[in-house]
């Protein structure tokens, strides 16, 4: 604890110097490709660069599986990690040390079980360790950026995964400021997820994929993505969940989207 006090200062000076520099103008294409930045307003895209270009320093960036990491991998993937932070009061995922990037889909790590079986691990687009890296697979991820309508975002997914992990638990509960906030997030959370289940058990259509029917956790991931990707359809058939989305992540999307 004492170290990061005597750091934090050092960190804080160096990210103002990062920001204060001119953004990288090779870096600018990456980011014009990308639907949901050329949507925000002139603040809100100077914003994601800012925050964009702190993650790419600060972060530990690891190509796997004979990846080669570019700058169009670091900027894509970065810049929607930051679009999950644009109007909330953050410390740019400070659980997150490393990001490991897969060219495709890839496997977990191997689990023994109490029998001491080990079991091969299982293929992933993505994982979010709780005291550790985000995992990303690249392909899915470029996709999620470039289409954002069809309600899937890989990286939106597990960097939401680590803003729940905030506190500690893998809850689908982040911080939140106050006890009025946490009961309304709490009552709204619990009775979509049993909706949820409902509607999946049942094999019922829904905007929500019926993966959020997993858990808690997995329910605020698959919100996060309906919230940015399918925001008119999430507020027009769940108002009260994109009420709690938007009041937590300080956007509102239905507004502005077409």
């Amino acid at each position: 604890m004492v170290l990061d006090w005597l750091l934090s200062p050092l960190r804080h000076r160096a990210r103002r110097k990062l920001i204060e520099e001119p953004f990288p103008a090779d870096w600018q294409p990456h980011l014009g490709r990308l639907p949901f930045y050329r949507a925000l307003d002139a603040r809100g895209q100077e914003r994601i660069r800012d925050d964009l270009r702190v993650l790419v320093a600060e972060k530990e960036w690891e190509g796997c599986g004979g990846l080669e990491l570019t700058d169009e991998i670091r900027v894509t993937i970065a810049a929607q990690a930051s679009l999950l932070l644009l109007n909330i009061e953050h410390e740019y995922y400070r659980h997150v040390e490393s990001i490991l990037i897969y060219p495709s889909t890839f496997k977990s790590v191997p689990q023994q079980d109490g029998a001491g079986v080990v079991h091969e691990g299982r293929a992933h687009l993505g994982e979010a360790w709780r005291r550790g890296p985000v995992v990303l697979a690249w392909d899915a991820s470029r996709h999620g950026a470039l289409d954002p309508k069809d309600g899937h975002n890989l990286v939106l997914h597990e960097f939401a995964h680590k803003l729940d992990l905030l506190d500690g638990l893998a809850d689908g509960t982040p911080p939140l400021p106050d006890a009025e906030r946490l009961q309304a997030w709490v009552s709204t959370m619990t009775r979509e997820f049993e909706a949820l289940r409902i509607a999946s058990a049942a094999g019922r259509a829904t905007v929500l994929d019926y993966y959020g029917a997993t858990n808690p956790a997995e329910f605020f991931a698959v919100a996060t993505e309906c919230f940015f990707e399918k925001s008119a359809r999430l507020r027009r058939q769940h108002g009260a969940l994109y009420a709690v989305l938007r009041d937590y992540y300080g956007q509102d999307p239905a507004a502005t989207s077409k």
